[in-house]
């Protein structure tokens, strides 16, 4: 089991910047994609992006060219950098590890965008 650890989170006025980060520890070197998800009350949770461990990305339509996705193998760490901030971004957003015989998820960290 790998554990996940998000920051970054909070409160931003729209247009603005926030960037997550997410340290994994455990089994590091098992972990292929690490990513991320967002979710608010009533939807399901949807990919925002994720990242290969080669460090391929896959972004969400509504997310591309504002949000950048990178991951550090050395420090098991995924970062997510938003930029140009929406209102709709507003989700609490969870960090996940997938990998043989993994699937963990982080706690959630609240990103909330006013308008």
């Amino acid at each position: 089991q790998v554990q996940l650890v998000e920051s970054g989170g909070g409160w931003v006025q729209a247009g603005g910047s926030l960037r997550l980060s997410c340290a994994a520890s455990g089994i590091g070197f098992s972990i292929n994609y690490m990513g991320w998800y967002r979710q608010v009350p009533g939807k399901q949770r949807e990919l925002v992006a994720r990242i290969t461990r080669g460090g391929s990305p896959t972004y969400a339509d509504s997310v591309k060219g504002r949000f950048t996705i990178s991951r550090d193998n050395a420090k098991n760490t995924v970062y997510l950098q938003m930029n140009s901030l929406k209102f709709e971004d507003t989700a609490v957003y969870y960090c996940n590890a997938v990998g043989s015989g993994i699937n963990d998820w982080g706690q959630g960290t609240q990103v909330t965008v006013s308008s």
